[in-house]
């Protein structure tokens, strides 16, 4: 089953229908300065990924129309950040500049929407909102209504006050602006909202900065909205992860670890085999067969996927490749794919302490031992490279052993040139195989040799300086000072 770096979901088919089209807005313009980093707040990175790039992605499972970023600090660095990666969404930027407060943020933003959408405000640094959430909230708002997302907390400092009167809300109240009774309640403002567009620059328009903090509040709407007779609802969650919002590298430590334990469970419940779920991190695809384990301080990242009875050994990256069935991955091995992938054929041992790099495509049965590299390489079935060795740009037959510290020469400072081993070729120990060079199938290779050239099937190639032995011979001696 797969495990998803941002958990898609079909939104369309668990939603009801919505008769105004989605855009969203994601404030990204703050500077973080809790994270004391050059890096702007919303490019830290949570899973390996920018946290602002999960709230697009979750944009886009809510089948959006668009997606506005707000930036300020940082702004380039966040527009090329981002740029591209919109899919289906129309994605457009608007700079907040100065920062003037939550409801300036998004009053630059009014030019590029329209009037006939809801509108759903996000924040780039809440990255684990679920889409199903949002869908609910947007049936909330059914086009009419203004819909916040709340939660109770059991110590709500720095948030605003959701104020009600019975169930209907009447106002938000912002932490430095509330009286003693406001700060005693528990039900706070996550800061995402779900908005008929109309109304939302027709509240806009009213804003003022008469308070605590001199600033432009987006949540004083709740309260122009109550004085226009607009009904303001609240949906209640009691998942706090999905609220989190990244302030210093604390917090953004502690949500990493709730993200990789809901991976992990995810894992388990279809039957991984974990040896310790809080050592896992998946920043990425993980797909796994039945019978997978995983041993602890494993990461995979990007594509992956691990067919039935894989065995991960513990402290091993893996990154852009496929495991087949009932491999083994020993410990201490790095597999990085890369944008050509890298593959493991069924029941290969791989490791411990190897290294496979983009383009390895090894066969079944393949061996590849400690310290041996493989980069650019295909291995045909059953062929061995156990201790010491670097296979570069080479095709390698089957059933061939590659001997301890021996090499492919693939690059000669300007080019890279292949080398061709086929089946059931033995090389011996410490040999360089100079490319571009092919060794026929059944040849022998004695160690320590260095081939140049061509070797005919079946033949024994020996290239290397004859044996002196000098008797009597003695060592120099240290000269005394």
């Amino acid at each position: 089953m797969p495990v998803s770096l941002f958990q898609p979901r079909d939104a369309s088919a668990s939603s009801p229908s919505l008769t105004a089209p989605v855009d969203v807005v994601i404030m990204a313009a703050g500077k973080g300065t809790r994270m004391k980093s050059r890096l702007p707040k919303v490019l830290q990175r949570l899973a390996h990924v920018p946290l602002v790039q999960h709230v697009l992605a979750t944009a886009q499972q809510l089948q959006a129309r668009s997606a506005v970023v707000i930036t300020g600090h940082g702004a380039q660095q966040v527009e090329a950040a981002l740029a591209g990666l919109g899919g289906a969404l129309a994605l457009k930027f608007v700079r907040q500049e100065p920062q003037l407060g939550t409801g300036h943020a998004v009053q630059q933003a009014l030019p590029v929407l329209g009037d006939d959408g809801v509108v759903v405000v996000l924040s780039g640094d809440v990255p684990l909102t679920q889409a199903d959430t949002l869908q609910a909230l947007i049936a909330l708002c059914a086009g009419q209504h203004l819909a916040l997302l709340t939660i109770d907390l059991p110590d709500p400092t720095g948030y605003g006050r959701v104020v009600r009167a019975g169930e209907a809300v009447q106002a938000i109240v912002e932490h430095k602006d509330a009286s003693a009774q406001q700060s005693a309640i528990t039900e706070i403002y996550s800061g995402i909202m779900a908005v008929p567009a109309a109304l939302l620059k027709r509240w806009l328009a009213r804003l003022d900065n008469h308070n605590a903090q001199g600033e432009y509040y987006l949540t004083d709407i709740v309260k122009f909205a109550a004085q226009d007779g607009v009904t303001v609802l609240a949906q209640k969650t009691t998942d706090a992860v999905q609220v989190a919002g990244i302030n210093s590298p604390v917090q953004l430590a502690e949500l990493e670890r709730s993200f990789q334990h809901r991976q992990a469970t995810a894992l388990m419940e279809a039957g991984v085999r974990l040896a310790d779920p809080a050592r896992l991190d998946v920043r990425g695809h993980l797909r796994c067969g039945m019978d997978v384990e995983i041993d602890v301080n494993c990461i995979f990242e990007g594509e992956v996927s691990l067919g039935d009875g894989v065995r991960i050994g513990a402290n091993c990256v893996l990154a852009n490749c496929t495991v087949a069935a009932d491999a083994v991955i020993h410990p201490f091995t790095h597999i990085d794919g890369g944008a050509q992938g890298a593959s493991v054929g069924e029941g290969a041992l791989i490791g411990p302490f190897a290294r496979l790099r983009p383009g390895a495509q090894l066969g079944a049965q393949v061996h590849i031992g400690n310290f041996v590299e493989v980069k650019n390489s295909t291995l045909a079935d059953g062929a061995k490279a156990n201790h010491l060795a670097y296979l570069g740009d080479a095709t390698v037959g089957e059933r061939v052993n590659f001997g301890a510290g021996s090499i492919t020469a693939n690059y000669d400072g300007a080019n890279k040139h292949r080398t061709t081993i086929e089946a059931d070729v033995h090389v011996g120990s410490n040999c360089v195989l100079v490319a571009p060079v092919t060794l026929g199938a059944g040849a022998t290779v004695g160690g320590g040799s260095t081939i140049t050239k061509d070797v005919p099937a079946g033949a024994l190639s020996v290239a290397r300086g004859k044996q002196t032995n000098i008797t009597n011979w003695a060592r120099p001696k240290k000269q005394a000072k």
